[in-house]
Parts: structure tokens; C-alpha cells; sequence
């Protein structure tokens, strides 16, 4: 399913709008950053979930203000 970016666009430069958006891969978590400095968690997803605000995020949201977090790993020593 494809999402149209123009719906979701804000109709005022006043209005509140995400300038990050940080996706934890690993932990199924979203971290959104907004214009007016407020952070908003979101988890707790079933897999379903997750895929689908994944999805909304990758068609809507511009490739610059995305960024993804690094899997940890477990290093041997």
C-alpha cells in the first residue's frame, strides 16, 4: 500500500511537523522529533503494526529527516 505524501502535508509553516524521525529496527520503536522540540515515543507494536507505521513513515516522510539506529551487537572477544 502506498501512501500519498500530500496528504499528510501541513497546510501552515505554524503548525507543528516532524523535522526527525529515528527507527530502532531491532526494538521496533519510533523516535519522532518534532518543530517545537517535543519527543514522542512510539513501541509497543505488534509486528503488524510496526510494519504498517514503517511503511507510512518510508512513503510520507522525507528521506533526510530519517535516520535508523545501529543493531548492537554483541562483540567476541
Amino acid at each position: 500500500m502506498t501512501h500519498n505524501p500530500e496528504d499528510y502535508t501541513i497546510d501552515n509553516e505554524d503548525d507543528e511537523y516532524l523535522t526527525r524521525v529515528v527507527i530502532d529496527l531491532t526494538a521496533r520503536t519510533f523516535y519522532l522529533y518534532s518543530s517545537e522540540g517535543a519527543k514522542r515515543v512510539v513501541d509497543d507494536n505488534t509486528v503488524d503494526e510496526f510494519m504498517t507505521l514503517l511503511s507510512v513513515i518510508r512513503d510520507v516522510v522525507d528521506d533526510d529527516i530519517i535516520a535508523y539506529t545501529d543493531p548492537l551487537v554483541k562483540s567476541e572477544l
